[in-house]
């Protein structure tokens, strides 16, 4: 075998961008969280139009970090570089599976350290008025407004997720305890719960369901232009855009009236392990985490211990 033989033996075809759309669906159809699932193709497409744009170098450790100093230039939140990072390590791990690249190429670019963090960030919340003007804002005497005011009561008197909501079917409305309660929801990775909801989320789902003409299956449907209802689901995405239209000039997402409803359970005096349970989070840490909860030194535990030392 001549040496220009054993170059084209030794020497594999570089992957396209084709078999990497490959591998993105892999790694994607590897995850259980739908919203995990929009959140990786996206940032995995992101990369790849960057790697092509970048002539397709050699996919490596270098090349990674190189990245990574882009994302760090465009000043994003250290949490959303990692979660970046974590999509590319997941993305090289198949394509070393697949064959695309070396495995130590890989192994490589799974050494590309995170972002460390300078704190948490909170995020945002309404106050309790905002949030009150906001659940009165779609008009009521439509079909769509109805709707939308229903979905709002459920994000901010339950704090479901969007999916969540989305997801909601009559079958869930039950009464316990002798008060109204969303039973049995089933939440991120997988995670049934019961949440309880105010009166007046069940009084906003009462009067949509009943406008709309509907008593069992998901509970909240798309409606037409015409004001009909047409049958179909609400996505995730569909509820994110018609919070965004409500909140105005607000500065708001779907999400944010999730914590909404954890900041002011919180001040109006729920305790943590209550509100963890109702938000569906795995710790009370990450509860706590969530609300950004901050160290009082005007009124501090040892303020409240009672004790005296004798003179």
């Amino acid at each position: 075998m001549t040496a220009k033989e054993l170059t084209t033996h030794t020497t594999p075809t570089p992957a396209t961008r084709e078999d990497f759309a490959s591998v993105v669906a892999l790694v994607v159809d590897g995850l259980t969280s739908e919203h995990s699932r929009r959140a990786y193709r996206r940032t995995l497409e992101d990369f790849l139009t960057w790697w092509d744009a970048e002539g397709r170098p050699t996919l490596s450790k270098a090349i990674v970090q190189r990245y990574k100093r882009r994302l760090q230039d465009a000043n994003l939140a250290p949490s959303t570089i990692n979660q970046r990072l974590s999509a590319i390590r997941k993305l090289a791990r198949e394509a070393a599976d697949n064959g695309l690249i070396p495995p130590h190429l890989a192994a490589g670019i799974e050494r590309v350290s995170g972002v460390r963090s300078g704190g948490v960030r909170t995020g945002n919340w309404l106050s309790r008025e905002q949030a009150e003007d906001l659940l009165n804002t779609p008009d009521a005497s439509t079909l769509k407004g109805l709707r939308d005011r229903a979905i709002l009561t459920v994000l901010l008197g339950g704090g479901l997720r969007r999916a969540e909501a989305a997801r909601l079917t009559f079958e869930h409305v039950q009464q316990r305890d002798g008060r109204w309660a969303l039973v049995d929801i089933m939440g991120k990775r997988n995670k049934v719960r019961t949440v309880p909801i105010p009166s007046w989320a069940k009084v906003a789902i009462d009067a949509w369901a009943k406008a709309a003409g509907i008593r069992e299956g998901l509970i909240f449907r798309s409606v037409r232009k015409g004001g009909r209802v047409n049958g179909e689901s609400m996505t995730p995405q569909a509820i994110y855009s018609l919070v965004r239209e409500h909140a105005g000039g607000l500065d708001v997402a779907a999400h944010d009236l999730r914590r909404t409803f954890a900041k002011l359970a919180y001040k109006g005096g729920s305790a943590l392990d209550q509100i963890q349970l109702s938000l569906g989070h795995a710790s009370i840490q990450t509860t706590e985490r969530y609300l950004g909860v901050e160290q009082d030194l005007t009124d501090a535990p040892c303020d409240r211990l009672g004790l005296r030392l004798a003179s």
